[in-house]
């Protein structure tokens, strides 16, 4: 450039330049398609209804499948082995989370759905069809557990799964209150098994029960099981969600050869996001400890600590699952609003305050006032439980979102859920003191409360990795018109082309040409891939725009400045 024509541009300043991410276009952001989302909805909703229905099932049977497997061992040892059974269930179930999830990270979340659910229904439907101690000896024990490890195998994939796919399809708006339907049916799930339990106990007696009638609801699970089947089955993956999903594999690509967490699978995940993951985990402990010792283990507790028979034992918990599972949308759309964090704390703390009162109350031995201390017990259930499905999703990226799922979720509940009916129980024979479910409430939802304040909050934003999901055109103008102000909108966590801007001492930023020099000897250095930004633009036929604060282009000082 000749001396002259450089003089006439501003004075020289030194130059560095750096990459932005490029601004969002209306045609970046997800529209919902409506139709399409109420079918991943129920498609998800049925899998987790079914993972319930069986827990409730054998949650109440507990006191009845005793005798069928341990006849000759006391009351007892048979109620010790039946709830650690049940806790060999969830031991299984960090092998399947940390495989499913590995692999829907893989080939997508709709195949790996449906492979775990066809699991879950025929290990299921297989207990029904188990002999028992009096055909086969010992060996029925042995086979109990063994199908409930292929169980939990199963499970393990299920809700970690269910939450990222309904968390990927919602409108940023909207996803607390449509991600709390999968809570929402998996106590419902658990209702339904505690009715069809009752109702059994009602008609045929205990020692019907124990001779065949214990199998009946295992048996219903075949049939269910496979109207669920048929209903995941029909999931498909919106365009616009594929589209999505194929823009943010292209941008992640170039990171995969730094991105330990891609290059390592599970490891790499534990390794990239190993505080987010600890910070899941405590909440589900949390969680998980009162849902469970509200569910599985009530009934036990009702009737071995409190005098009640197996059918009232069953038969009171049952209304108030009903009331606090149609409560949970409630809270679920509460947190869209006030945010997840907030509805959270509402959860712990009303955990701590509440649970020596319920307990006192059901103590007291009416069945009004255990109803009343039933009731204090889910109220904190129905803020935590609401919130998990969509609050522990947005803590993680879209590439490793469900196989990081699958571990914090699966290994918390291994630890903490699935053992409360057990611990619970333990420390009651150990101590002899029925106030001990309230204290160990307590204790896990301090802890709890603690790991709230390291929470990311993610309500109204979208999920990392992802572009903004909306439910109307209009909507996604507005998010395109606003994105600069909007502190929601945090581009450089999205799956967008990188622009190289020349920035100066003083502040002032340019844009970069593509071609510029200077942009590609960055780009080389910095590991950007300029060409992948270059073909989006040729194929989208609009040059992009860089996002944050810009004066304009500037090649002319820019070339200057990098001679």
């Amino acid at each position: 450039m000749p001396r002259d024509q450089r003089q006439m541009t501003e004075p020289q300043r030194s130059r560095r330049v750096v990459f932005r991410k490029r601004r969002l276009r209306v045609d970046d952001v997800n529209v919902v398609d409506q139709p399409m989302l109420k079918r991943a909805i129920g498609g998800t909703i049925v899998g987790n209804t079914m993972e319930w229905f069986d827990v409730g099932v054998f949650g109440y049977l507990i006191t009845t499948m005793g005798p069928v497997f341990l006849p000759e061992a006391d009351r007892t040892v048979q109620t010790l082995f039946l709830l650690g059974t049940f806790a060999a269930t969830f031991i299984a179930r960090p092998a399947g989370g940390v495989f499913f999830g590995w692999l829907g990270d893989k080939i997508g979340r709709q195949r790996v759905l449906a492979m775990t659910l066809i699991l879950m229904a025929a290990s299921t439907f297989a207990l029904g069809l188990l002999p028992g101690y009096a055909q086969i000896g010992i060996w029925a024990a042995i086979l109990l557990v063994a199908i409930k490890l292929l169980q939990g195998f199963s499970t393990g994939g299920e809700y970690a799964g269910a939450t990222t796919f309904v968390s990927e399809y919602a409108a940023d708006k909207r996803r607390g209150f449509l991600a709390s339907f999968l809570d929402m049916g998996s106590y419902l799930g658990f209702a339904l098994g505690a009715a069809i339990v009752s109702a059994l106990q009602l008609t045929l007696g205990q020692a019907a029960m124990e001779a065949y009638g214990w199998r009946i609801p295992f048996l219903i699970a075949g049939p269910l099981g496979a109207i669920a089947i048929w209903f995941r089955l029909r999931i498909e993956e919106s365009p616009t969600f594929k589209a999505a999903l194929e823009a943010q594999e292209t941008a992640a690509h170039e990171l995969s050869k730094n991105d330990e967490a891609a290059a390592k699978g599970p490891l790499g995940i534990v390794r990239a996001y190993w505080r987010e993951i600890i910070v899941a985990m405590v909440l589900v402990a949390a969680a998980n400890t009162v849902g469970y010792a509200l569910t599985s283990y009530m009934p036990t507790y009702l009737t071995e600590s409190k005098g009640y028979d197996a059918v009232h034992g069953t038969l009171l918990t049952i209304p108030v699952l009903v009331v606090m599972s149609l409560c949970i949308p409630l809270t679920g759309k509460l947190s869209d609003r006030i945010g997840r964090r907030p509805v959270l704390w509402i959860g712990a703390v009303s955990t701590i305050v509440l649970s020596i009162p319920a307990f006192l109350l059901i103590g007291v031995g009416s069945v009004a006032t255990t109803l009343a201390g039933l009731a204090l017990i889910a109220f904190p259930v129905t803020f935590y439980v609401a919130n998990l499905a969509s609050a522990l999703p947005a803590q993680f990226p879209t590439a490793s979102r469900y196989g990081a799922m699958g571990i914090a979720y699966n290994f918390a509940v291994a630890i903490f859920g699935g053992t409360t009916p057990f611990i619970i129980d333990a420390l009651i024979q150990s101590t002899g003191n029925d106030m001990m479910p309230a204290y160990y409430l307590m204790a896990t939802s301090t802890v709890g409360a603690v790991a709230i304040w390291f929470l990311h909050e993610s309500a109204q934003r979208p999920l990392p990795g992802s572009l903004p999901s909306v439910d109307s055109m209009a909507e996604a103008r507005e998010v395109v018109a606003t994105q600069e102000e909007d502190p929601r909108i945090d581009l450089t966590h999205m799956p967008l082309a990188e622009v190289p801007v020349a920035v100066a001492d003083d502040g002032v930023a340019m844009q970069l040409p593509l071609d510029h020099p200077a942009a590609l000897e960055a780009a080389e250095a910095e590991g950007v891939d300029l060409e992948a930004t270059a073909l989006e633009a040729q194929v989208s036929g609009e040059a992009p725009v860089a996002s944050g604060p810009i004066s304009g282009q500037l090649p002319v000082v820019a070339e200057a400045a990098a001679r």
